[in-house]
């Protein structure tokens, strides 16, 4: 009876355990990945903080930024927020077909590296501080590199093309 009783509370407390590390653990995923809003699991813009169909915003360093745009909803939503972020990028084949999986790098005037993230749709929109940057964008294994300024009020837009064909 009493090696029931302890096996029962063995179990228990392993239960517990493993309970405890897993919501931890998924708090720790969460909080690591550096993502506004929504989880990390959540490639969509249901649920996030950021309302009206925009991406989650995402954090490195001291840059914001938001990618996507695969859908139509999305799609409105990034370019009706454009006019709000200092940078605007857009990534397209020919036709004028969108792409997605584009690796940015963005680099300062003293060619510190700013970004570095990989954008999930043909959008990209960046919040950076005035100034001159260069952006380093990859598709497959094809480079484009293009300087921007970043005024102190308003906007810069920079299109990536791809002849895909």
């Amino acid at each position: 009876m009493k090696t029931q009783r302890n096996q029962r509370r063995i179990v228990a407390a392993a239960v517990c355990a493993a309970l405890t590390l897993g919501l931890a653990g998924g708090a720790h995923a969460q909080q690591a990945s550096e993502v506004t809003g929504g989880t990390t699991a959540d490639d969509t813009s249901a649920g996030n903080a950021n309302g009206g169909g925009l991406p989650q915003v995402q954090q490195q360093g001291d840059v914001s930024f938001v990618s996507g745009g695969v859908g139509l909803d999305e799609s409105k939503a990034l370019q009706a927020a454009q006019s709000q972020w200092p940078l605007s990028l857009r990534f397209t084949g020919p036709t004028a077909e969108f792409l997605a999986d584009v690796h940015v790098r963005v680099v300062d005037a003293h060619n510190g590296e700013v970004l570095n993230a990989t954008s999930r749709g043909p959008y990209m929109l960046i919040k950076l501080r005035p100034g001159r940057y260069t952006v380093h964008a990859q598709y497959k294994d094809r480079d484009q590199s293009k300087a921007v300024t970043v005024p102190a009020k308003g906007s810069a837009k920079a299109a990536f093309y791809w002849n895909t064909q």
